[in-house]
């Protein structure tokens, strides 16, 4: 025989059958428990990109157009991509979009608005902002252009423009280079990438302006590579704003 409170707690998980519990073993009362309910989680809509479903910014004077990819040709396993070209005042730029990335170019819209097919696909939401963010630093190039200031910290460091080299040939009609010195005993000579200009508004200071934002500064980077800052006396070739934190003179 159960106890008063023993007896109640086999009621309470057998309710259908109250007459059965005074013969049920204490050790078979777990396998009779009630199934515990299923949790119930919120459904919400996927997240979207903040950066990839902002429309475009058009300004006047840039034409922007998608260029389908073309059917004629033998065929490939790889799916073509969609080409966008933008023109503007200053230039013209393509970029080859993802099969997975849409542009919506509604009217309606404020501007060219991009998507993608699965917005859960990690790649295509990686994708889905980075695409965005070049577009746009396209469309402001042509428009009104990149720039990176160097400049030079050091005893005798300084650049200058020059029309002609003696240890690189030109690759292309035209074409100016950067004279770096900055503490060697050879000339660093380098050539400026067609369609960016520089110039030296001070000795120790150095502007490349041009369209392509990735194409100055990486431009830019491969000067800062030949004098990268160091942090004892702080010297070497600084890219904007960068700054170097100072460290301790070394002792013995």
């Amino acid at each position: 025989m159960f106890s008063t409170a023993r007896r109640r707690c086999a009621r309470s998980i057998l309710p259908h059958s109250p007459q059965t519990t005074d013969y049920i073993p204490l050790f078979l009362l777990p396998a009779f428990q009630r199934p515990a309910a299923a949790r119930g989680f919120a459904s919400t809509s996927p997240c979207r990109s903040k950066i990839g479903s902002a429309p475009l910014s058009i300004p006047p004077g840039v034409t922007f157009k998608v260029i389908p990819p073309s059917t004629k040709g033998r065929v490939v396993r790889a799916q073509a991509m969609s080409t966008v070209q933008i023109k503007g005042p200053l230039g013209e730029l393509s970029m080859d979009i993802p099969t997975y990335v849409k542009i919506d170019q509604d009217p309606a819209l404020p501007g060219p608005t991009l998507s993608v097919e699965d917005a859960t696909d990690k790649k295509q939401k990686a994708m889905w902002g980075t695409t965005r963010a070049y577009l746009q630093n396209h469309i402001l190039g042509v428009s009104e252009g990149h720039s990176a200031i160097l400049r030079f910290n050091g005893v005798g460091y300084r650049s200058t423009i020059e029309d002609t080299a003696t240890t690189v040939q030109p690759e292309y009609p035209g074409q100016q280079f950067v004279n770096l010195k900055v503490g060697y005993s050879h000339p660093i000579e380098l050539g400026i990438p067609k369609g960016m200009k520089a110039s030296t508004p001070q000795p120790t200071r150095l502007l490349l302006e041009g369209p392509n934002k990735e194409v100055v500064m990486q431009f830019a980077a491969k000067i800062r590579m030949w004098r990268v800052p160091e942090p004892y006396k702080g010297k070497g070739i600084f890219v904007n704003g960068e700054t170097i934190k100072l460290k301790n003179k070394r002792t013995k």
